[in-house]
């Protein structure tokens, strides 16, 4: 019995490929960030004044409230799972080509403490200059009942937002759209600008700084060409953020 070889996809059936994979994940939560963007705007006050919580709850009800938050993370990295399926079917090797392994587990971690540091110090300062000019909605990274499995869930929501972010947003359309040749800046461009565009909901500040992000993450995978330190990086920024948010006293968070 002899198996027919797969020809290789065409470019429009690639372009097809890369607009189902964003709609199913990040472009769709860009759609949604500009229409919750809209609302705020209209909404007879200032974005100042308005909130963005990024972790709320989901139920009153605690166990209820974690099931929905546990099939929240697993079903949020399914096409993570389905962009590297479709590099595989194509023979790309996901791992190597997208560098994310753990067979340098010292330079990744180095790497990616060294950007989330370079990335969270300047990140915070602008959000504190977009609220000041009222650019920005007031930003609630975890909004969570007191529950012992809080921390655990806002650890595991950090990593899926990394994962999901870097592997679709910088591995797996980067890779893309240098196989249609685009130019490099253009490339860089389009993944800066998709992940500024996810975080409108939070307004116009948190729109800039996640797109400079992405210029940073992305040059980075064009040296490096690999997504985990950027993992690593994003993680820490989010783990901080929400942990952060959610244990540190009430008289702090107010003063910061």
């Amino acid at each position: 019995m002899t198996t027919v070889e797969r020809p290789p996809a065409t470019r429009r059936e690639l372009k097809a490929e890369v607009g189902v994979v964003l709609l199913l994940s990040l472009a769709q939560s860009a759609v949604y960030a500009v229409v919750s963007l809209i609302a705020k705007l209209t909404a007879g006050k200032p974005l100042s004044q308005q909130t963005a919580t990024l972790n709320p709850s989901q139920s009153p009800r605690p166990y209820l409230d974690l099931t929905y938050q546990m099939l929240g993370i697993f079903f949020a990295l399914i096409p993570v799972l389905l962009a590297l399926y479709l590099l595989s079917r194509d023979r790309l090797a996901p791992v190597r080509t997208l560098g994310l392994d753990f067979r340098r587990p010292g330079p990744d971690l180095g790497w990616g403490t060294a950007l989330a540091a370079c990335i969270g110090l300047p990140g915070l300062l602008l959000v504190f200059v977009a609220a000041q000019l009222g650019l920005n909605a007031q930003i609630i990274p975890a909004a969570l009942q007191p529950v012992w499995w809080a921390v655990p869930v806002l650890i595991l929501a950090a990593l899926q937002n990394a994962i999901l972010e870097e592997v679709i947003v910088v591995g797996y359309l980067m890779t893309r759209l240098r196989e249609f040749g685009w130019r490099l800046w253009w490339v860089v461009g389009t993944s800066a600008v998709l992940r500024g565009s996810y975080h409108l909901y939070q307004g116009f500040g948190a729109f800039v700084g996640n797109a400079v992000m992405g210029v940073v993450f992305a040059l980075f995978f064009l040296r490096k060409g690999r997504v985990m330190p950027l993992i690593v990086a994003h993680g820490i920024l989010d783990i901080a953020a929400f942990v952060g948010y959610t244990l540190l006293p009430k008289e702090w968070l107010d003063w910061l």
